[in-house]
């Protein structure tokens, strides 16, 4: 009897042992089922980061981004520092005279440090933070909270900090390029100090309003914006606004002593050819990775970028030879940039052969600006800056409104519908207006303020003996 009992009991702690197990697991499972995603989100979420698009859910066993669209964007802020350092810098070293060689490379070095502390501290924060529609806020100063996660504002697979580095190349490069209008004739402490006050007035604000998620004129990606404007690498934001600022400042500035009277020929086209072929690979990041991702629209851009390029190329080297007998190296240098810079804002909207329409645009419309208006006019673009951005910018600007296609990014389906094909150019043409007020007001300001207190101009006889000698106390080349 005393045995029958403590088998009944042992079988009774088994069965109810047995019956927590069961209802535990089965509290697990409900609890699992609620916070796990399903295999369906799972692959759901798979096939969204193939295609680049919006992830699920929160539940989402991809937390952070995406290796391959991170690691593209990463090769492409490489890619565009690429451009500035030592492409531009190159480019435009190799044109002036031996002088001042330096001094080009010294302000192009210069900017990138300032410009990248300036970038951290508020930089970032009033490009692409949200605040009003002309201009960001504060909550990203010193890169507070951009971490590694993705900021779903402007990227569904890239790291935060990793678009915030991106970004500070484009903004490294944009005031580099107003270096080449006032080259030979600008002090090293001049171009720093109006750079820093142009980043605050001219550049945030565009970068804000034209790629902001509350922006103005983002027609792209703000439902609300007034001006439903498209620009996909930084036609309006990198050319149109340093370009015409380069004019208006290298009109305050004056002429280069001996301009127009003695030989201001390039000393050295070896370093030009050099730095026009790292500007177009650089290129390739800062137009496809415009895509935030390795995606169609990335590869669309790649392709537009390089057939832009080439025509420009070889439309200034056909002028060239039909209205000076020869085509110079410094022309199919000044052509393929040209291609570059006029294609920038279409590259991720327009099919292959817009992106070879608009490289004619280029090469004709940047030729005669910097051959025909500019000996009409007068004024001493030392480099060409405002004849090779300022013109292609805008002339990019304002085909892209006519040229731009869903077909190639369907993205313009989303706010941008009805007017795509049809009045999109009117918003352009509305957008360009802004830039270029923006940019030469802003500028004019900038520069009368500062010429008070601040020496712009090097004094005469150091200007003559050359600014690498005078500014920092070297030189480019040592001949013995």
């Amino acid at each position: 009897m005393r045995r029958t009992i403590v088998v009944v009991s042992v079988a009774a702690m088994i069965l109810l042992a047995a019956d927590g197990f069961t209802t535990a697991r089965a509290e697990e499972a409900r609890a699992t089922s609620s916070t796990e995603p399903s295999l369906e989100q799972r692959v759901a979420d798979l096939e969204a980061y193939i295609n680049n698009g919006a992830r699920v859910g929160p539940s989402s066993k991809i937390a952070g981004p995406g290796p391959g669209h991170n690691g593209w964007m990463m090769m492409s802020s490489a890619l565009v520092l690429f451009m500035t350092l030592p492409g531009l810098a190159l480019f435009y070293g190799g044109l002036v005279r031996r002088k001042n060689v330096l001094s080009v490379l010294g302000q192009c070095l210069g900017l990138a440090g300032v410009i990248s502390l300036l970038w951290w501290a508020v930089g970032y924060s009033f490009s692409f933070g949200t605040g009003s529609s002309l201009l960001g806020g504060f909550q990203y100063s010193f890169l507070h909270g951009v971490t590694a996660l993705p900021n779903l504002n402007y990227a569904n697979w890239v790291s935060q900090n990793v678009f915030a580095m991106y970004q500070m190349m484009f903004a490294i490069i944009t005031p580099a390029l107003i270096v080449g209008a006032v080259a030979e004739r600008i002090r090293f402490s001049a171009i720093m100090t109006f750079s820093v006050a142009w980043m605050l007035v001219v550049y945030f604000p565009l970068a804000h309003m034209i790629w902001g998620a509350d922006g103005l004129m983002n027609g792209l990606s703000n439902p609300h914006a007034t001006v439903k404007a498209i620009d996909f690498a930084g036609g309006m934001v990198v050319h149109m606004s340093s370009g015409w600022s380069a004019l208006v400042l290298c009109l305050i500035l004056g002429k280069r002593i001996g301009f127009g009277k003695e030989s201001m020929a390039p000393h050295n086209m070896v370093l030009c050819m050099v730095g026009t072929g790292m500007l177009w690979v650089g290129w390739y990041g800062f137009n496809a990775g415009s895509a935030v991702a390795a995606d169609m629209v990335s590869a669309n851009a790649f392709v537009n970028t390089t057939l832009a390029a080439v025509v420009g190329l070889s439309s200034w080297a056909v002028l060239e030879r039909l209205m000076r007998g020869k085509p110079s190296v410094l022309g199919m240098c000044s052509g393929a940039v040209a291609g570059l810079a006029t294609i920038t804002p279409a590259s991720g909207f327009v099919t292959a052969n817009g992106a070879v329409l608009i490289g004619l645009f280029a090469g004709v419309g940047t030729f005669l600006a910097c051959s025909k208006l500019k000996a009409k006019f007068g004024y001493d673009d030392s480099l060409d800056t405002f004849g090779v951005h300022a013109v292609g910018g805008t002339l990019g600007t304002l085909l892209t409104g006519f040229l731009a296609t869903s077909e190639v990014n369907p993205n313009l389906t989303a706010n941008l519908k009805g007017i795509v094909g049809q009045t999109l150019w009117m918003h352009q043409l509305t957008a360009i207006v802004i830039t270029l007020v923006l940019s030469v007001a802003a500028t004019a300001a900038i520069a009368f303020t500062l010429r008070p207190w601040l020496e712009l101009r090097p004094a005469p006889d150091a200007e003559r003996q050359g600014l690498d000698i005078n500014e920092h106390g070297e030189e480019g080349y040592i001949l013995e």
